[in-house]
């Protein structure tokens, strides 16, 4: 594999798309009093916090809750935690965030913490949708849909847990 990384997203590209994202979810949520933001840990959850920002200043009269779910990724099968009691989302519409869409395991794990839950609706938002899904999952709302070939891997990184300028790369 290349050492070579090539740039698909910068800063300011990132900060666009989070920003329409946004906009998306107000406009598939317009009569919602209250949302539910569920950010995957790590790079996910930072994401959401950022839409949760985005989307209060552009609808401060609506309520826009964050929820952080850790998941074993790498586990076959779900092994999950939230920072939160799941009951939050009882009733609620929630959007399901994560940065990068690649199988769709990982939303679907997300998934799998609220079958419990009755929610009145359920969405998902990522900043980068890669197209290789081999779960049923599909991002609702994306900044970028990406096609690659498998060898390619797409690494984002976030300011506040990266400690690196907001970029999004493929290798």
């Amino acid at each position: 594999m290349s050492n070579k990384r090539t740039l698909i997203l910068d800063k300011e590209q990132i900060r666009q798309k989070s920003i329409r994202i946004a906009y998306q979810i107000l406009e598939d949520n317009f009569e919602e009093e209250a949302i539910v933001l569920v950010g995957i840990a790590d790079r996910g959850y930072v994401f959401a916090k950022r839409l949760q920002q985005i989307l209060q200043e552009i609808a401060p009269d609506k309520s826009f809750e964050l929820l952080k779910v850790n998941i074993a990724k790498t586990k076959r099968s779900l092994e999950a935690s939230t920072d939160e009691p799941l009951e939050r989302a009882k009733d609620k519409v929630i959007i399901l965030i994560d940065d990068v869409l690649n199988s769709g395991r990982t939303l679907a794990y997300g998934l799998g913490m609220f079958l419990d839950i009755p929610l009145k609706k359920m969405r998902t938002a990522v900043l980068i949708d890669r197209s290789h899904h081999q779960f049923p999952l599909f991002s609702d709302y994306y900044g970028l849909k990406l096609s690659t070939i498998l060898k390619e891997h797409v690494e984002v990184e976030l300011e506040e847990f990266d400690k690196k300028e907001d970029a999004a790369w493929l290798s």
